[in-house]
């Protein structure tokens, strides 16, 4: 049975949170710490680590506890107020000096993303429990990823322009509203929406890890899209500095942005159109071509043909909502024939090991990023006008092209295997 419109397009607000902490924190973090806070870059990176790094063991033991609870929906309120909140704290501390801005940033990114946990992994466990149809959860992603690309859009371009006009505490408090929206918009247009109840896992979470874990073609789709999250992770965290030392014009970041994500919005419902017709782990598969073609191109940064570098951002895009479309719509798919088979519901402690995945890939992009920054010497500092070395800038473009399209790449391995798209994935059957 279909959902109604309400249902299908209400969810995929949430996306608007989910799209924006995804993008501001990887696209700003990293360089608040370096160039305003003046933090070392190694550190900088180590600092927009760990926070992801305590999601990952956070969000199974979130799943586990939506799991128990029986229901995700209230989750999606209490904890998306906490990562509105949280999130203007890490940018409304102390200026210096840098060691307890630096400590004030970390333990703010540590409650925020312990919220965002409690929130983001019910909300994506809901669609294999809403609607038992592979067809319809394509069609709720589809939506979904079209929000993701406006939130994208509008926070990752608008978000440093209010940088550069009022500050960060400003973009802080204004990326804090966009989270509440997003947040508390699904909870109100998901009500009424009945969740289907099956019996709860037993026994201990690192034991339900491992039944989970043993899903070959979960195992198989979780490594691919972690992969890709990385090298996505580096490729965000680049941005601002490529448009500030390689293209020296801070507003560039907010073009190569509307390039890369603009796309999305026009091809996601080709994208859908290719999984009804050829499956979705083919639609996959040639996303991530699509997406290592453009990021490989993206080394025109390098040169004086700013314009060719918008290009081969936008056929990045295009390849980029293929990669959000197809795995999103797949995650359930296996959520829902793995408690279809077992006969137990296992779906949030999946869903947690899923956005940890994610969550990690993320976090390591921009950690990685930085590291690249500090092996080709980047020089730090509080004003953000330091000229950087031949090496430094060679860093800056190596990271930003050569690392996320190697990732991407290496991410077709495990998803060449990937085995459930012509097997039946019916959740009512349980």
């Amino acid at each position: 049975m279909a959902l109604p419109s309400r249902v299908r397009r209400g969810y995929a607000l949430g996306s608007l949170a989910t799209g924006t902490f995804g993008t501001v924190p990887g696209l700003l973090l990293l360089p608040y710490l370096t160039d305003t806070l003046g933090v070392a870059a190694g550190l900088a990176g180590l600092i927009v680590f760990v926070p992801k790094a305590w999601d990952v063991v956070l969000n199974p033991i979130a799943g586990r506890v939506s799991d128990r609870r029986g229901v995700r929906r209230p989750f999606l309120a209490w904890a998306g107020v906490g990562v509105a909140v949280t999130f203007a704290l890490i940018f409304a501390g102390p200026g210096s000096p840098p060691a307890v801005a630096a400590v004030w940033v970390l333990v703010a990114f540590v409650a925020c993303a312990t919220a965002y946990a409690f929130f983001q992994v019910p909300y994506n466990a809901m669609p294999a429990e809403i609607t038992a149809d592979p067809g319809e959860r394509t069609r709720m992603m589809t939506w979904r990823v079209a929000v993701i690309a406006v939130a994208i859009l509008v926070s990752g371009a608008t978000a440093p322009l209010v940088v550069t006009a009022f500050g960060y505490p400003a973009m802080g408090a204004y990326v804090g509203v966009l989270l509440l929206v997003g947040t508390v918009g699904a909870w109100l247009a998901t009500r009424g929406v009945a969740e289907s109840a099956r019996a709860a896992p037993t026994g201990p979470l690192r034991a339900q890890l491992r039944v989970v874990a043993a899903v070959p073609d979960f195992r198989r789709l979780l490594v691919a899209f972690v992969v890709q999250a990385l090298g996505v992770g580096a490729l965000l965290a680049g941005v601002s500095y490529v448009a500030r030392n390689l293209l020296a014009d801070p507003a560039a970041s907010s073009v190569l942005f509307a390039a890369f994500v603009g796309p999305a919005l026009l091809v996601s419902p080709l994208w859908e159109r290719w999984a009804a017709r050829r499956g979705k782990r083919n639609g996959y598969l040639a996303a991530t071509v699509v997406l290592v073609v453009g990021v490989l191109a993206l080394w025109t940064v390098r040169t004086d043909l700013t314009v060719l570098a918008y290009v081969a951002a936008g056929v990045a895009g295009i390849g980029y909502a293929g990669t959000q479309v197809f795995p999103l719509a797949m995650l359930p798919d296996v959520a829902a024939d793995a408690a279809r088979t077992s006969g137990v519901n296992r779906t949030g402690v999946l869903t947690g090991l899923w956005t940890a995945g994610e969550t990690l890939g993320l976090a390591l992009g921009p950690g990685l990023y930085g590291l690249v920054l500090a092996i080709g010497g980047y020089a730090a500092s509080t004003s953000g006008g330091t000229v950087q070395s031949d090496s430094a800038l060679t860093a800056i473009a190596v990271g930003f092209t050569l690392v996320p399209a190697v990732l991407v790449a290496v991410s077709l391995l495990p998803l060449r295997r990937y085995s459930l798209d012509e097997r039946t994935t019916d959740v009512a059957d349980v």
